[in-house]
């Protein structure tokens, strides 16, 4: 296996982006909440027979039926249109993290898709601008995805943006903000061993805060069966709106069971930013879907939380199981003025991941 990488690799136009000496918190850019207004949604995809074996033309089929969809709400932008290479589709974990200026346009914050975007002082401090977090293939689990790891860098000089490039390592999946302040994650995930091992959780805990903007951690346990994250977040638990948090809990019996209490009991003993209990939506689990890989069978990381909040439309994993209208109907419920999309998803999780995995938002700005 290739010695991986433990420093971020740079593009050959690295000394041309516009790269920021101050950070992203104190030049007052903060990460958006996924159901504040988005520009667009970026993909990658699927095209690696490995990820998916034996079913990538039927994620070809599902991924295309999906796009085709999000088409209607939102532009969406591939990688293959500006022929930029990648190893693999998981461009959440990968991809540009985008962060604004100022706070969002409404001095109430506005229910999921309300309109407003983000209001931006004037100045010559852009009003958007990315981050590049150094990907190290999910804990070193992988071969080195050098590809997969500059794709922000090559973003950032399609778009013209300011762009940090950190050697520090982060996936987009392992965090989950309301844009209020709050960014909630996963201790299996930050805190492993295989990510930042120098690093302890104070010091990991001021980078998210100087890099998206925020000043309150929640901290959940870990992710389900299946997942090859080491725990993503955008598994677990998803901030719907400022204050209400959908986090799935599986049935006693169920494989993930345990840690979905586990992670339950910890979000009732959190907090938002300003110390105000949080609302909580329970999402159920679907059964376990089992797969036949080549090196034998092995469950999936099927969950209903890995959606996409896109401009008042909420793009829902389902696989074909009876579970599927009822974390439906709970969303529908929870999310008022919103469109929940059911989209099938059985063969793209096989890749060990969904929806949200696949896709990383662009936030509309208003200057």
């Amino acid at each position: 296996m290739t010695t991986p990488c433990k420093t971020h690799p740079r593009t050959g136009h690295y000394e041309q982006l516009n790269q920021p000496k101050t950070s992203a918190a104190a030049l007052g850019y903060r990460m958006p909440a996924e159901f504040e207004p988005l520009d667009c949604v970026w993909l990658a995809p699927p095209n690696n027979e490995e990820t998916w074996p034996g079913c990538l033309e039927q994620a070809q089929r599902q991924f295309a039926d999906w796009m085709d969809q999000l088409r209607q709400v939102v532009t969406v932008r591939t990688t293959g249109e500006l022929d930029i290479p990648t190893n693999d589709s998981w461009i959440r974990d990968y991809g540009p993290i985008f962060v604004t200026r100022g706070k969002p346009a409404s001095a109430a914050a506005p229910l999921p898709g309300m309109p407003g975007g983000v209001a931006v002082s004037s100045g010559v401090t852009p009003p958007l601008a990315c981050h590049d977090f150094h990907f190290n293939s999910w804990g070193e689990k992988y071969e080195v995805r050098d590809l997969d790891d500059v794709v922000p860098q090559l973003v950032a000089k399609e778009l013209g943006l300011p762009i940090w490039v950190h050697d520090f390592v982060l996936e987009g999946g392992s965090i989950e903000v309301n844009g209020r302040g709050t960014v909630m994650t996963s201790e299996q995930c930050l805190l492993n061993a295989n990510r930042n091992p120098a690093m302890n959780r104070k010091q990991i805990v001021d980078k998210l805060h100087e890099t998206l903007g925020t000043r309150h951690v929640i901290w959940l346990p870990g992710g389900i069966e299946g997942d090859d994250t080491d725990g993503h977040i955008d598994d677990v638990a998803r901030f719907i709106s400022p204050d209400t948090v959908a986090i799935i809990a599986a049935e006693p019996g169920h494989a993930d069971h345990a840690m979905t209490q586990a992670n339950l009991k910890a979000l009732r003993g959190a907090t938002d930013q300003d110390g105000n209990t949080l609302n909580i939506v329970q999402l159920p689990v679907p059964q376990p879907v089992i797969y036949e890989y080549p090196e034998g069978k092995s469950p999936v990381p099927a969950s209903y939380a890995n959606f996409l909040i896109a401009n008042k439309h909420v793009f829902v994993p389902v696989f074909g199981q009876a579970s599927d209208e009822r974390a439906l109907r709970v969303l529908d419920d929870a999310m008022g003025g919103c469109t929940i999309v059911p989209i099938r998803a059985e063969h793209l999780v096989v890749g060990l991941g969904a929806l949200h995995c696949l896709s990383q938002q662009q936030p509309a700005v208003v200057v």
